[in-house]
Formats: C-alpha cells, sequence, structure tokens
C-alpha cells in the first residue's frame, strides 16, 4: 500500500485552559460586641435653685457650723441634732441651735417625729444660687466672704481627696478627674456656656440625691466644681503664663452651690 492510500489523520484541537477558580471572598472580621449604652430618661422639671441675694441672709449663713449642717444634711439626708453632732464633731445643743437659726432662714425644716434632740431635719430644697446687686456694697461684701467659706471647705475637701488616693480602690482613682480649660469668650459667651453646662450637671442622678434607695450599690458622694473666670485684667486679652493652657492630668458657682 503506497503513502498515498493511507487513511489521514484527523487534525488534534487543543485542549482548552481551565478556567481560573473564583477568588475566595474576603470574610469581614467580627467585630467585638460593645455593651449597649444605657438609655437615660428626658430630665424632669427642676425647681429653681433658691436664690441668696440679701446681705442678712449671707451673714446668717456665714458661719462653718452652719454651712457643715447644710453639707451633711444635703449628703446624708434626714437627720437628728444628734447624728449631725456626731458627724460635724459638735455638740447636739449646739446643732440645734444652729438648726433653728437655719430655719429662720428657710435653708431647714423639720421631718417630722421626734422631740428635741431627737427632732429629724432636713433640707429644705437642693442647691442655692448666691449672687449680690451690682448696686448694694454691703451684700457684694456678704457674697464673697460665703462664697469664700464654701469654697474653702470644698478645696480642703479636695487636698483630702489628693492627699489620700492610694487609699481608694484603683477604680476611683481611674475614675476621677482633674482637668483645666481655657477660652477666650465674651461676657454673653461665658454666661451662655454655663448655663449650657448647668442644664447638663443638674438633671444628672438628681433622683439618687432624694431617694437612697436608687443609689446602685458601690456609689459614693462625688463633688464636682465647676468655676470659671477671667485670667487677665479687663480690656487685655492676654494668655496666662505658660502651663495653663488646656490640658488634663490623670487626676480630673457662679456662686451657686449644690
Amino acid at each position: 500500500m503506497s503513502l498515498d492510500d493511507a487513511a489521514p489523520t484527523p487534525p488534534t484541537h487543543p485542549t482548552p485552559p481551565t478556567p481560573p477558580t473564583p477568588p475566595t471572598p474576603l470574610e469581614s472580621p467580627e467585630l467585638p460586641e460593645f455593651p449597649e449604652l444605657p438609655e437615660f430618661p428626658e430630665p424632669p422639671e427642676l425647681p429653681e435653685l433658691r436664690k441668696v441675694s440679701d446681705a442678712r441672709t449671707m451673714r446668717a449663713l456665714s458661719h462653718p457650723v452652719r454651712l457643715a449642717l447644710i453639707e451633711e444634711l444635703t449628703i446624708g439626708g434626714t437627720m437628728t441634732a444628734t447624728e449631725l453632732g456626731e458627724h460635724i464633731g459638735e455638740t447636739p445643743t449646739t446643732c440645734s441651735f444652729h438648726l433653728r437659726q437655719l430655719a429662720k432662714y428657710g435653708f431647714v425644716e423639720e421631718a417630722g417625729g421626734g422631740k428635741g434632740r431627737a427632732r429629724p431635719w432636713r433640707m429644705s430644697s437642693l442647691g442655692m444660687s448666691i449672687t449680690a446687686p451690682h448696686d448694694d456694697p454691703e451684700a457684694q461684701i456678704a457674697a464673697t466672704a460665703l462664697i469664700r467659706l464654701f469654697r474653702e471647705r470644698q478645696f480642703d475637701r479636695y487636698r483630702t481627696w489628693v492627699e489620700n488616693t492610694s487609699a481608694y480602690p484603683r477604680s476611683w482613682q481611674d475614675a476621677a478627674g482633674d482637668s483645666e480649660f481655657l477660652f477666650y469668650l465674651t461676657p454673653e459667651e461665658l454666661t451662655q456656656l454655663n448655663h449650657e453646662l448647668m442644664a447638663l450637671l443638674r438633671p444628672r442622678f438628681r433622683d439618687r440625691m432624694e431617694d437612697p434607695a436608687k443609689r446602685p450599690p458601690g456609689t459614693l458622694p462625688v463633688e464636682m466644681l465647676l468655676l470659671s473666670y477671667p485670667v487677665a485684667a479687663p480690656g487685655r486679652g492676654d494668655a496666662p503664663a505658660a502651663g495653663t493652657a488646656e490640658g488634663t492630668t490623670d487626676g480630673t458657682t457662679d456662686g451657686a452651690a449644690e
């Protein structure tokens, strides 16, 4: 058989390429679960702070025993003269006298029940705003003296905290704050800022002040001071010395005391 008679070889076709494997879609990493933020109820309508503006009332308040009684009744609630005396280191007789004087000016009242030194007392209202008319020099002097007494007692408590911080659990050491901020403001802006801060802070945890049963376990009375004042003389906008600009360290009343 000749080569011409041989059967033709069928043509070969190339093997089609294997389709590429589609890329595996990237899986999003699982996000950590964060606890839900607590929902705070709408702040209730709060009574206006009592305004103390006359010199006579401010002079009546300007006594260390009376301020101590107000502080104890605000923090501890209803107490008798005997109980208050144990807290502030005074005799029940002394406490009874000063409680009657405070009641005369409407700062405290009898809570009902008991007689004599066993008579319970409570605050008539929480908080006050100490102001003095600009055209009343006598009231201005009295307001300055009263506010200074309040602040000295508050700063004494702050110094006590600083000196005894290590005696508190780490959670309290981390939670406490010590901050300073510097702003360039007009009087109108400072007034607005103070109003906004008061509107934010006054309603917070107010029910716990009035009802001890609403205080969760582990709570302590915490004092937060809000002071705002110019640091340059009128007519000057100079910044204070270095080191007093806005900053926060590891620690954290238009005459109003609450």
